[in-house]
């Protein structure tokens, strides 16, 4: 069985992602223990809440240096919600911005829209290449967010500019990126875990990648 570890850094709906994943066919454990975490054929990242808060937590496991380890070795990472925003270079948020993970360039801003936070189902727009969305492009999905990334280039350097990324758009007072595949590292800045059926079997495409 496909072994993923959720990173526990204080942050993230951890049982409800296990609970999720485990529906998905993955054989999970929640830990902060980095052997564990390196060892994992998956790493989930989960986040809720502040971009700062959510870094501040990794910080104090070192948790970033668990994803750069996992990342440089092409082994896959999915971050989730804030687990996603965390992996670009910054994240402005009430006039503070704070420095995330870097592994993606940009920052992650407050949405354009009418009514925050965007709390409900969405359509997300994948393209056809998309592993994550195979079968389930035309379902809807549970966000829970105020802010967001809302652009995704990758310069002509590091590991990530290897692969090249696969951005999936959702539109809520304007369009952001509600999912990246980006070689080992993917993320979606909704909560599969939440998204009943839907979500359950983005999960399992995820977890079907990791033998690949």
């Amino acid at each position: 069985m496909t072994s993923v570890v959720v990173l526990d850094y204080g942050s993230g709906n951890l049982r409800s992602a296990q609970r999720a994943l485990e529906a998905a066919g993955a054989e999970v454990t929640v830990s902060a223990d980095p052997e564990l975490a390196a060892a994992a054929d998956g790493l989930v990242v989960p986040g809720v809440g502040a971009f700062e808060a959510c870094m501040r937590g990794l910080w104090a496991i070192q948790g970033q240096r668990i994803i750069e380890r996992r990342l440089a070795g092409g082994r896959p990472v999915l971050g989730v919600c804030v687990g996603m925003q965390i992996m670009f270079e910054a994240g402005a948020e009430h006039g503070l911005v704070s420095p995330g993970c870097a592994q993606w360039p940009g920052r992650v801003e407050r949405l354009d829209a009418p009514v925050l936070p965007h709390m409900g189902w969405n359509t997300v727009e994948p393209p056809d290449d998309s592993a994550l969305f195979a079968g389930i492009a035309d379902r809807r999905f549970y966000f829970v967010h105020s802010y967001a990334a809302k652009a995704l280039e990758i310069p002509d350097a590091g590991t990530q500019a290897l692969h090249p990324a696969v951005l999936t758009w959702t539109t809520y007072g304007e369009r952001f990126i509600s999912a990246v595949e980006n070689g080992p590292l993917s993320a979606t800045q909704f909560h599969p875990e939440k998204s009943g059926q839907a979500g359950v079997q983005l999960l399992r495409n995820w977890i079907a990648t990791l033998a690949r």
